[in-house]
């Protein structure tokens, strides 16, 4: 595995030549690297039923759900991102082979290691795209969705837990529960 290239010298460009290169995933923001380690059984089977519901929801639109594997680029925070779920429904990301720059709706699991980044640096950063309407955060431990809604220029908090009602995600028109969610999750999870 090669290491990443100095922080003096890192760009963009030469944050996706490395990357290109690497059995792994690395997000990139304003000049650093940070690897992205594997994900707990709960969190790839919590990202999975969202996205296989997005997907079985938006087929035959002209919208597209993506699963972490597709990058997220947004300018004004100089950052590549790797959401565990993302839906864009714009024509010009419909062009994109490396990174969506137009999401509408993006999803986050939480995890011990990453919930505070998720709520704090990334949040940040995705509220800079302009086409972004709402954000997920999933959390596997409470079982609780939280839904963050941007409404004119402000955004609100939703949330449901454990055996709540459906969220509305606004963005692209589908509703969510808990319970859909978290359905493939044991006690153990």
């Amino acid at each position: 595995m090669g290491h990443a290239p100095e922080a003096a010298t890192l760009n963009r460009q030469a944050y996706l030549d490395w990357e290109a290169a690497q059995p792994d995933k690395h997000e990139y923001l304003a000049g650093e690297v940070f690897a992205m380690v594997g994900v707990r059984r709960g969190h790839a089977l919590a990202a999975g039923a969202i996205y296989a519901r997005l997907r079985s929801h938006l087929k035959g639109s002209r919208c597209d759900a993506f699963v972490s594997g597709m990058k997220l680029f947004v300018t004004d925070a100089d950052a590549y991102f790797y959401p565990d779920v993302m839906v864009t429904c714009d024509e010009r990301d419909r062009r994109a082979e490396l990174a969506i720059e137009h999401p509408r709706l993006v999803v986050e699991v939480l995890s011990d290691s990453t919930a505070a980044y998720d709520r704090g640096v990334k949040f940040a950063a995705y509220r800079k795209l302009a086409d972004l309407r709402e954000y997920l955060l999933v959390d596997i431990d409470q079982r609780r969705l939280e839904l963050y809604r941007r409404e004119a220029g402000h955004w609100i908090l939703l949330e449901s837990e454990g055996d709540g009602p459906a969220l509305r995600l606004e963005s692209v028109d589908m509703t969510l529960a808990p319970a859909e969610a978290f359905e493939d999750l044991d006690e153990n999870a």
